[in-house]
């Protein structure tokens, strides 16, 4: 009985773990609004180690298509100006000395269509982590079924696991809709 909730326990952790996964990817595809989140695969060389832009720099957000980049040490600017051309943002830094400025482009509807084709692509890939946690955990209850667990039980704990599979995809589509909202807001 308890080796079946520990079953339980892990498949609800996993799932858990599947959602979180998703909700960290959907961050990372841009809603043509600036946000500060934009800038966290940036890695700058600091004294010849590749460091984290946040950890040299202040990230600020004056309107919503502009990010403000002022780092600690003047000297850094042109490292993190040759960062920021060098990833896969495609967006064109502007520095007048001080601080350095990205102006995030209105984005089309095209672009718009194929961010939330992305987004869709991560919840379904998100789900599918949760269904594959259900299907261990099913063969893991039978294998205890095979070994002397009562059926009854099993039964039930198969029930508990799909009721568990149904509510964790569930908060995938709410994560979906949310950033397909986000999204398609001009």
């Amino acid at each position: 009985m308890e080796e079946i909730q520990m079953h339980l326990d892990e498949a609800k952790e996993l799932m858990q773990k599947a959602v979180n996964h998703t909700s960290q990817e959907l961050v990372k595809i841009r809603a043509g609004k600036a946000m500060p989140n934009l800038l966290d695969g940036i890695m700058v060389s600091y004294y010849g180690a590749p460091t984290p832009l946040q950890q040299v720099a202040s990230v600020t957000t004056p309107d919503a298509r502009t990010l403000s980049i002022k780092p600690w040490e003047r000297n850094l600017i042109s490292e993190i100006e040759r960062s920021i051309i060098n990833s896969d943002l495609g967006l064109a830094p502007q520095n007048n000395g001080e601080i350095i400025i990205l102006t995030i482009p209105p984005m089309t509807e095209e672009r718009r269509r194929g961010l939330v084709k992305q987004a869709k692509a991560e919840c379904e890939n998100g789900k599918v982590s949760v269904r594959t946690v259900r299907k261990d955990t099913n063969d893991a209850l039978k294998k205890l079924q095979k070994d002397g667990a009562s059926e009854d039980e099993i039964k039930r704990a198969e029930e508990t696991v799909q009721k568990l599979t149904d509510q964790y995809s569930t908060k995938i589509d709410e994560l979906l809709v949310k950033k397909e909202t986000e999204i398609m807001t001009v």
